[in-house]
């Protein structure tokens, strides 16, 4: 029985270095799976792995490449009605007038451009021109005084924080 221990050992030792065949692999298996009695510490924790690869020789994988279909494959054809699926084709509809709403909506401003002030052109009177240019500016104007406004009010409040902070006497 010691002269068994001493060859596992030396096994073992070529196993940790990665340098057995698999028939001394195999013998491993064996030796920790018919092995029933006490072991010595040194082969001890070597045991639970050799009996788990045992155990695993035994389970068969199933054949995952077979010539027969996946069973993800197979064709399973559902058949709805056609009210199960109006929504689509209600969907379809509307984009589709909504489309084409679009579009002789576009061509009637395009056509008669006295409609709309966006196509309307002023460089003919160029008096009118000018007062328009000069009224659009008026607007920017007036938007961005109100946002200088607030940001007047952001600085008095941040002059006040810092006041109450001590930073600023």
């Amino acid at each position: 029985m010691y002269m068994e221990y001493s060859k596992i050992r030396e096994l073992l030792d070529k196993y940790w270095e990665c340098e057995t065949s698999l028939a001394e692999e195999a013998h491993l298996r064996d030796f920790y799976a018919h092995h029933h009695g006490e072991l010595p510490p040194d082969l001890r924790e070597a045991a639970p792995l050799f009996q788990y690869y045992h155990a695993a020789e035994a389970d068969t994988m199933p054949e995952l490449f077979t010539d027969g279909p996946a069973p993800w494959e197979t064709a399973t054809v559902i058949v709805r009605p056609f009210w199960h699926s109006w929504m689509k084709y209600a969907a379809v509809l509307l984009m589709a007038a909504g489309l084409g709403y679009s579009v002789f909506s576009f061509q009637q401003r395009r056509d008669d451009p006295q409609d709309t002030y966006a196509f309307r052109d002023t460089y003919s009177d160029p008096k009118l021109a000018y007062q328009e240019t000069q009224r659009a500016l008026q607007i920017l104007s007036k938007n961005l005084n109100k946002g200088k406004e607030q940001m007047e009010k952001l600085s008095y409040f941040h002059d006040a924080t810092e006041m109450i902070q001590g930073k600023n006497n």
